[in-house]
């Protein structure tokens, strides 16, 4: 299982290079049989004005990794993945440091599929609630 961890945790890394998740320093960090685990620091970079982490640095961090998850868990060769709804509820703020991001599936279908992406601090504490929908395309 560690080389096959290795393996998902190298792909999802290489093919965040020269995107979003390059820009915002999103790394993936952890895979298990039911979840995916990535981290971003927490720098001036994604910050608002006042200092604290930016509600859209933290959804891109959750659609990142719920969308990634998505791919691994629903075999990424046979569909195309792609978000078609997210929320999200902020309830503590942080200013420095790193975030981190676990998805868990909360429903598997078909074509679509739904995400719980809780983003918590360095002490386990829960920064913002996240779920995510999203659609697998068969690809042609």
């Amino acid at each position: 299982m560690n080389d096959h961890k290795e393996k998902i945790l190298k792909i999802c890394n290489d093919t965040s290079k020269n995107t979003l998740m390059e820009t915002l320093e999103i790394e993936y960090i952890d895979v298990g049989e039911d979840f995916l685990l990535a981290r971003m620091p927490v720098t001036p970079k994604v910050h608002q004005p006042d200092g604290i982490l930016h509600g859209g640095a933290t959804v891109a961090l959750a659609e990142s990794v719920g969308s990634a998850a998505s791919y691994i868990f629903l075999d990424g060769n046979k569909y195309f993945v792609r978000g078609i709804e997210i929320s999200a509820n902020h309830v503590k703020s942080v200013k420095e440091g790193f975030v981190y991001a676990r998805a868990i599936i909360l429903h598997k279908g078909r074509t679509t599929q739904l995400w719980e992406i809780k983003i918590t601090n360095e002490a386990d504490q829960l920064i913002s609630l996240c779920k995510l929908t999203t659609i697998a395309l068969p690809r042609s």
